[in-house]
């Protein structure tokens, strides 16, 4: 279904789409919240005959992945995967990563990860617990020498030969066996060991041992997870309200509850066994290793083709499962509360949201809804390498994709006011071209930058955004701190905040992130910078010989220490750069 852009905005199947289409038009038909809303929109229908509901079931999955119609659920968050991957070397590294898709055939993946931040702890207790090599492959190939991590005993330097792959091996199935949970068969398997080095008179290979034993069982002590027969099972449970619902999605690997992801909808035509069945073909269908079993609220029109979609060309099948009691019907139970109590949380917090919003509009007497607020910010050192950066907000939240960075190119040295008429400038006269304006700019300065701002919407004669400045205020020390002002057009006091106010909080999170972005922008343009001239100072190494020593070994520490045979393999080098590289280097 598409509306008058020619935007798909919905995407169905039927085996008699003649029966599914009349439903839609006649009164009491379909009696879906968001039938009304979609018929309002709808300009034109498209169809597609397959020759089976398994091909249905797949080319609806693409075309709602291709498309993201308004009224299918779409899973926003499934682009990429957190996992941790074992790669497939003589001596493995173990390193966490991101992956779209199909994982490659390039090593061991384990996961996915609830977030990133749940892969690094995981990562770094295997770096605690197993001593595996952290180093690159370029690094681990030029080493001569084993580097602190081996006088840690984080690392058994295999990058020097002090260990055989054999041996090495063995550490690496120790791993594998842990991100599986077989914990108590590799705690045994290490007693095994630690006896068999005590016997040998290997007093010391047995301490260390014995440590990496403690280690395992006080973190598994500590692990606070529901201890089950589940062995990789995902439990789903649906909680709507409305027109808005969520999925929560718990995971348990090696017989333990791992931890939970929630996505939320909203304004879709699916009920939960349609919704449920285009979120597994969505977030399963390309995962290279799914869970051995799915736990679901309800039974799918589908269930054995999408069992069969799921398993194919995977290592093991993929079974859909509808518990009615017992245990799994527990757990089951469980998802769901945490469904609930997820969206109750969630809509707590957009009340909180959108009240913070209302009284920004109120309090700063502006014409619009600020929904999309754009703020600014400069950034440079004694003038030079001036950069600007814009940082958006959309509905109170990071939009990230409408970030923006600028050089500045006619703003003269340490020059803010015309640093900032030059970036408003290059951006609203495009924003107005292109009808891309938002509701509110956030200045990050006092009264001049916003007269700055004044001018330049004046002169582009844009009558429809407003404008708002924060500042510090001058000259006051409360307990050690100064007061914010806010600076609003045609009022010549600025207004202040309460140091405990909503508000004040939501504009210094704005302003601390357009710092942030602008600060980081800059320290990467002066890093380019220095690394550029630093090559120039030497004859004969002109911008293309620069790149490819640059791109060769990565840095210029790396260039530094390079030998006359390394820098032989650089292309374009001839023996008279390597003469005065190797100068250079050595006078460095």
């Amino acid at each position: 279904m598409k509306n008058s852009r020619s935007k798909v905005i919905y995407v169905g199947k039927a085996k008699k789409l003649r029966n599914r289409l009349r439903q839609y038009f006649q009164e009491g038909g379909d009696g879906r919240a968001m039938i009304p809303f979609l018929l309002k929109e709808l300009q034109s229908i498209e169809t597609i005959v397959v020759s089976s509901e398994k091909e249905a079931l797949l080319l609806e999955n693409t075309l709602i992945k291709q498309h993201q119609p308004k009224y299918n659920a779409v899973l926003k968050d499934d682009k990429s995967y957190v996992s941790l991957k074992i790669s497939k070397h003589p001596f493995p590294l173990i390193q966490m990563l991101r992956y779209k898709g199909k994982a490659k055939a390039d090593g061991q993946y384990f996961g996915p990860y609830t977030s990133a931040y749940a892969a690094r702890q995981t990562l770094e207790l295997l770096k605690r617990l197993f001593p595996l090599r952290t180093c690159s492959d370029r690094e681990f190939a030029s080493r001569k020498r084993p580097c602190i991590l081996y006088g840690m005993k984080r690392c058994v330097a295999p990058c020097v030969g002090f260990v055989t792959e054999k041996e090495y091996a063995a550490h690496v199935q120790r791993v594998v066996k842990f991100l599986r949970g077989q914990d108590k068969e590799l705690i045994e398997e290490l007693r095994k060991e630690m006896e068999k080095a005590a016997e040998k008179l290997e007093f010391e290979q047995a301490q260390s041992i014995l440590e990496t034993i403690r280690h395992l069982e006080n973190t598994l002590e500590k692990q606070e997870v529901y201890q089950t027969n589940l062995v990789d099972c995902d439990v789903l449970a649906v909680y709507r309200q409305a027109a808005d619902m969520i999925i929560t999605q718990m995971l348990y690997r090696g017989g333990k509850l791992t931890g939970s992801k929630h996505h939320s909808f909203s304004g879709v035509l699916e009920d939960d066994a349609e919704l449920l069945q285009s979120f597994l073909l969505q977030q399963y269908e390309s995962m290279t290793n799914p869970p051995y079993e799915v736990i679901l609220p309800t039974e799918l029109e589908h269930q054995e083709l999408v069992e069969e979609i799921l398993s194919l060309d995977k290592a093991h099948k993929v079974r859909l499962h509808v518990p009615k009691k017992g245990q799994k019907r527990r757990f089951l139970e469980m998802a769901e509360e945490n469904a609930e109590a997820h969206f109750m949380q969630t809509k707590d917090a957009e009340a909180m949201k959108q009240k913070n919003l209302l009284d920004m509009q109120e309090r700063f007497q502006l014409t619009r809804f600020p929904y999309r607020i754009e703020c600014f910010d400069n950034s440079h050192i004694s003038g030079s390498e001036a950069v600007s950066c814009m940082v958006v907000f959309s509905d109170g939240e990071k939009d990230r994709s409408r970030y923006r960075k600028y050089k500045l190119r006619e703003a003269g040295k340490a020059d803010d006011y015309a640093a900032m008429r030059e970036v408003l400038l290059r951006r609203y006269k495009r924003a107005k071209d292109e009808d891309d304006l938002p509701d509110l700019i956030l200045l990050d300065g006092g009264k001049g930058q916003l007269n700055i701002a004044l001018d330049v919407l004046e002169s582009l004669n844009i009558s429809s955004v407003d404008i708002i400045a924060v500042a510090k205020e001058k000259g006051r020390h409360d307990k050690g701190g100064t007061r914010e002002q806010v600076f609003l057009p045609g009022r010549k006091d600025p207004i202040l905040l309460p140091k405990n106010s909503p508000v004040l909080f939501f504009l210094q999170v704005i302003r601390d992130e357009a710092h942030r972005f602008a600060v980081e922008f800059h320290r990467k343009r002066r890093s380019k910078s220095m690394v550029k001239s630093s090559l120039e100072d030497i004859p004969g190494i002109g911008p293309n010989k620069r790149q490819n020593l640059l791109k060769h070994f990565g840095s210029i520490k790396q260039i530094k220490a390079a030998t006359e045979e390394e820098l032989k393999e650089v292309k374009g080098i001839t023996q008279d750069n390597i003469k005065r590289l190797l100068e250079w280097g050595e006078s460095n």
